[in-house]
């Protein structure tokens, strides 16, 4: 924590400043969980160790609940396992993420007190809960909570009154990380990070928040590294700023934002972004051509028919039915039209599940085109290191290259590649993917503009998986493996 320190915010209450200047991706501070645990549904589908999705996990043989990719991650995650492992025995059933998470917090404050380390700036029990501030049903939830809490936690004779559980309860709900996988595309599960709880909301911050996963690979457990978050400044901070970090995703609507920060952490945005409507014209444009304009009619049937069709698309989304999927996002974009602006959260997000689908379906030629146009209106919207733009700008680079758009694909994964330095760093797992890829893309390119009639020849073998004979046996070896490049790692973790 040598680069921030507790302050006073004023209204916000307690905040994080810089102690010196930092530059854009210099890492703030980093963190490892006080507890962490994997979500109900993936529960056998992830490691509860480190976080990773993974295929053929290894089970717990006691509670047969956890599961790890090796005996590696089992091991370093016995102490947290330990006392919940022999709760579950004892109840026989695995209760809620929610109940697990909050008994993981209290044995740790139990074994270790609520400071863990010389650079803990507060003890989590000391963190807001905002119980108070509840609404009825999430208090009868709470109260259903504590009461299959007390059933499962043990320590001993150790007891803590209802109050206090539910104390537990509240600073996990106002304070939980989610996590994400190693791929970043999907949410996987919740945990507490005491630091980085005390950096404030803004929606157009000056740092963005990462799950490293650490490395376990190593034969020598002393090169281990810990799972941990990571703070990383978006640009230059200078000395004394405050440092904050988004709750909310910025596509939204200003008063939209403050509504979800307002329900989910208990305060009123009054950033720059909200109490000006920075965008917000933009988000709901109307379209406009040589100077013309849609009347405020038209713009109003277009929205509404767009809110519909979107929750008609979530339902077969929700089916699998992803051809029926495109029927509603063709409907939806014809209908949208001349009528709303490409930069209109409506028509962005129709876009964006349009080229998710056609890419799983391997319309690449049609998903590239609806892509670009999706990531030309993510970039008049985002925060320019935007961690989400850096994604989506990934994920259309593949889709492109993927439908043979050589040059813009190779284009836009160096672009994805740049933001994705500032926001995850060299050594994260999908900046080292998306490396990888841009330099093989950089090769593929240099022998498209080299020999293109060769070149569609070999592409055409490989996407037909057919054997050819080449004076470059290299390029076509190079060829197989990018077209085969692994696309479901970039494209499709919503869908699965």
């Amino acid at each position: 924590m040598e680069s921030a320190e507790l302050f006073d915010a004023g209204k916000k209450g307690r905040g994080l400043r810089a102690t010196k200047e930092l530059n854009a991706g210099e890492v703030v501070f980093a963190e490892p969980s006080f507890s962490a645990v994997v979500f109900d549904s993936l529960a056998t589908q992830v490691c509860h160790s480190c976080f990773r999705h993974q295929a053929n996990l290894h089970r717990c043989a006691q509670c047969k609940f956890a599961h790890y990719c090796d005996r590696t991650c089992q091991t370093a995650c016995w102490d947290e396992h330990k006392q919940e492992c022999g709760a579950i025995r004892k109840i026989s059933k695995v209760p809620s993420e929610n109940v697990r998470l909050a008994a993981r917090v209290l044995w740790r404050i139990y074994k270790d007190t609520g400071i863990v380390s010389d650079s803990q700036l507060i003890s989590v029990d000391q963190l807001q809960d905002h119980v108070a501030d509840l609404p009825e049903e999430d208090l009868k939830q709470l109260k259903t909570d504590v009461h299959t809490f007390l059933e499962y936690w043990s320590c001993g004779r150790q007891q803590h009154s209802a109050d206090y559980i539910s104390h537990i309860f509240g600073i996990i709900k106002c304070n939980g990380f989610t996590l994400s996988d190693q791929r970043g595309l999907q949410a996987v599960g919740v945990g507490l990070f005491p630091n980085l709880c005390l950096v404030n909301h803004d929606c157009w911050p000056n740092c963005t928040v990462i799950l490293n996963h650490g490395n376990q690979a190593a034969v020598s457990s002393a090169l281990h590294s810990q799972r941990r978050i990571e703070l990383r400044a978006l640009g230059k901070i200078s000395a004394g700023q405050e440092l904050t970090v988004s709750y909310v995703d910025f596509l939204n609507l200003s008063a939209d934002r403050q509504r979800k920060l307002k329900e989910r952490f208990h305060f009123e945005c009054s950033c720059e972004h909200c109490s000006q409507h920075i965008k917000d014209d933009l988000m709901m444009a109307a379209a406009e051509s040589e100077g013309n304009k849609p009347s405020a009619d038209q713009v109003k049937e277009a929205t509404a028919f767009s809110k519909d069709c979107l929750e008609k698309i979530e339902r077969s989304r929700i089916e699998k039915d992803y051809h029926q999927v495109m029927k509603l996002c063709c409907e939806c974009l014809e209908k949208q039209g001349n009528v709303l602006a490409d930069t209109n959260l409506y028509k962005l997000r129709v876009l964006s599940v349009a080229s998710e689908v056609l890419s799983y379906l391997q319309s690449f030629p049609d998903a590239a085109n609806y892509a670009r146009r999706m990531v030309e209106g993510y970039t008049k919207l985002y925060h320019p290191s935007n961690a989400q733009l850096g994604m989506a700008i990934m994920r259309a680079g593949v889709i492109h290259w993927h439908a043979g758009q050589i040059e813009v694909g190779h284009s836009m994964i160096c672009k994805a590649y740049a933001i994705l330095l500032i926001t995850h760093g060299p050594n994260h797992a999908i900046t080292r993917d998306l490396e990888s890829m841009r330099m093989q893309t950089e090769m593929e390119l240099k022998m498209f503009k080299q020999n293109e009639c060769e070149y569609h020849t070999m592409r055409d073998a490989a996407l037909k998986n057919q054997p050819m004979v080449s004076i470059h046996p290299p390029r076509h070896s190079l060829l197989s493996k990018l077209l085969n490049y692994s696309v479901s790692k970039f494209l499709f973790g919503n869908i699965n």
